[in-house]
C-alpha cells in the first residue's frame, strides 16, 4: 500500500512539473487571440425560420414519392402531412379523415403514387398518452380523400 502511494505521489509531481510547459510551449503554436475580425455583414442577413409544418408533432414516419423527390408525407402526432415542394411548406391531408391523431406508419405505392396506406398508432410508447390506433387506411387520390 506504501509503495503504491509512493508512485502516486511521484507521478502527481511528474504531472505537475510537466504539464504547465507543454501547455507554455502548445499556446505559442496555437495563439487564437481575438487579432482576427470577422464581417458580421455576412451574418445580419440571416434569420430564423421554421422548419417543417407549425405544430405536426412528433414525426413518427415519412414516406416519399419515388417519382416525384419534391413531394413527401409525414406522420405524425397530429396526423398526416404532406408537402409537395420538398418541404418549403407543409398541409395537413388528415383533418376530418382520421378516427385517431397519432400516426405510426405510412407509405406510398411504388407503382401508383396515389395510393397511401397509413397505420394509426403511435410507434413510441411514451409515459403520457399513447394511442394504439385504430387501423390502416387508405388513400387513392394522393391524399385528397
Amino acid at each position: 500500500m506504501k509503495l503504491l502511494f509512493k508512485g502516486s505521489l511521484a507521478m502527481l509531481a511528474l504531472c505537475l512539473f510537466t504539464f504547465p510547459a507543454i501547455s507554455q510551449k502548445n499556446k505559442k503554436n496555437t495563439d487564437l487571440s481575438p487579432k482576427s475580425t470577422y464581417d458580421t455583414s455576412l451574418y445580419n442577413a440571416m434569420e430564423f425560420r421554421l422548419v417543417g409544418p407549425f405544430r405536426g408533432g412528433r414525426a413518427t414516419a415519412i414516406a416519399g414519392v419515388v417519382q416525384d423527390p419534391s413531394t413527401y408525407y409525414m406522420g405524425a402526432t397530429a396526423g398526416v402531412w404532406k408537402t409537395t415542394d420538398a418541404g418549403e411548406s407543409w398541409k395537413n391531408i388528415s383533418d376530418g379523415f382520421f378516427n385517431t391523431a397519432s400516426v405510426g406508419a405510412i407509405t406510398v405505392s411504388e407503382s401508383d403514387p396515389n395510393v397511401i396506406y397509413v397505420g394509426m398508432g403511435e410507434a413510441p410508447v411514451r409515459g403520457v398518452m399513447t394511442s394504439h390506433g385504430d387501423g390502416v387506411y387508405k388513400s387513392t387520390d394522393a391524399g385528397k380523400t
